[in-house]
């Protein structure tokens, strides 16, 4: 489907392998208007229905007046033969280091070079001041960092805009900004559960989120309305916008995932605050482990330590009941945690058991437990499509229990309807001490001041 380069006769030939995000903001800035370069076919995976779309032409850009064509990632041996492909683009975050090393292994056993691109070559420069909030891992505690830290901003008296990690899983041409200042803001881009996940709580305490597809347009427009620019990162991926203070979040629960995972260890190295979370969760082994491996990776980095505490909108109903706990979806799927808030809540105000999900499972979510055997109790909050949402409404009403734990930041109350009570829990960050306070306070004076790195 991509038009060939007509600029340069020798431009190499590029697949870029994704999952509607960093892949598209890759072509965007390194590719989209560079000569050199044909592009001639993108790949998705880790998220479902994404593939089989088209990267539309009111993106691609001139050189490629109908589109680019993005195909499932289990063709790319045959795709590189096929497109006759020089290069293949590393370009999606939350990867075993294993799981790296077999993609580059498949692409140079079909003929082709395998790239992982240094986040900074796409790193957009803003006109504001920006903190940059990443992870070592899917649900380190990324998104209630940057609750945290633009709360701060906002009682200093700064306008923090929040942009977002993209996850553009519709129409990319109707996608490419996006602004959410309301809930009814969420309706109108006809998102899906995991992107009101991230973007409902930010709406909830009255901050501005940005996303979509192409983050040059984004970061403009929100500069408009900034004081101070947040970007709220997505799995472990780098930022794309460069920052003047880049905050990086480890999660001891996984500890040893902070040395293993692409992009999670660049992430950490280029900290220059490491934010150990869900220390109230972790044991001591597990928090000096993780701070071992930091200091040694980046030693230049400020640490500091904080809570993440779970709080239950009805917890008095939880007490000897029998509960289905439903979780973030992406941090116990892809993200690879064997619980979540929604389980610390049910142990810690007192459930009697918890439901098995996985037994009652219908249609896409029982697929999404097909991929992940690990799973069994915690329900995955996954809604991709409106199929799949109606599959996660019927497998919850199909579960026998006495309440619904729901830990998804998302209220499903405002997309299900569900025939059981629902306790909504949320989870916010409690930085240990005043440090952390300090950091960000020390950035808002640099910036109130004018003063950038």
């Amino acid at each position: 489907m991509s038009s060939v380069n007509l600029l340069n006769k020798d431009a190499k030939r590029v697949i870029i392998l994704g999952a509607a995000g960093r892949d598209f903001h890759d072509f965007n800035v390194l590719f989209r208007d560079n000569p050199n370069y044909n592009v001639v076919a993108f790949t998705a995976t880790q998220i479902p229905f994404i593939s089989g779309r088209i990267y539309p032409k009111e993106l691609s850009g001139k050189y490629y007046p109908k589109g680019i064509k993005i195909y499932d990632e289990s063709e790319l041996p045959s795709l590189i033969k096929r497109l006759k492909a020089d290069v293949c683009i590393q370009a999606y975050s939350d990867l075993p280091y294993a799981s790296v090393m077999e993609k580059a292994s498949i692409v140079n056993a079909s003929g082709a070079d395998f790239w992982l691109v240094a986040p900074e070559k796409t790193m957009l420069k803003s006109s504001k001041p920006v903190i940059a909030i990443c992870a070592v891992r899917t649900g380190s505690g990324k998104s209630q960092t940057s609750r945290y830290v633009s709360l701060l901003i906002r009682k200093k008296g700064l306008r923090a805009v929040v942009i977002r990690h993209p996850m553009p899983y519709g129409v990319l041409k109707d996608q490419i900004v996006e602004r959410f200042a309301t809930l009814k803001d969420l309706d109108k881009y006809h998102t899906t559960i995991e992107e009101r996940e991230d973007y409902e709580p930010h709406i909830r305490n009255g901050f501005v989120v940005y996303a979509g597809v192409d983050y040059e347009k984004i970061l403009r427009q929100a500069e408009k309305e900034a004081d101070i620019v947040i970007w709220d990162g997505g799995n472990n991926d780098a930022s794309f916008i460069k920052p003047d203070l880049m905050i990086t979040v480890a999660d001891p629960l996984r500890a040893g995932n902070e040395i293993s995972y692409y992009p999670g260890e660049i992430v950490a190295r280029m900290a220059d605050v490491l934010l150990i979370n869900k220390v109230n969760s972790a044991t001591e082994e597990q928090v000096r482990q993780v701070v071992g491996n930091l200091k040694r990776i980046n030693p230049r980095a400020k640490i500091e330590y904080a809570d993440s505490i779970v709080m239950p909108d009805n917890p008095g109903i939880i007490k000897g009941k029998r509960v289905l706990v439903i979780e973030d979806g992406p941090t116990i799927t892809h993200g690879g945690m064997q619980f979540g808030a929604g389980t610390v809540a049910a142990n810690q105000f007192g459930a009697k058991e918890i439901v098995s999900a996985k037994e009652h499972a219908v249609g896409t979510i029982k697929a999404t437990f097909e991929k992940y055997p690990r799973l069994s109790n915690e329900l995955p909050a996954v809604g991709y499509s409106p199929k799949q949402i109606r599959d996660l409404q019927n497998t919850i009403n199909g579960v026998d229990c006495d309440v619904v734990i729901s830990a998804t930041p998302t209220d499903l109350r405002r997309m299900l309807s569900i025939d059981k009570p629902i306790v909504q829990v949320k989870y916010e960050l409690k930085p240990k001490g005043s440090a952390f306070d300090a950091i960000i306070s020390k950035f808002i004076s640099a910036s109130k001041a004018g003063k950038r790195k």
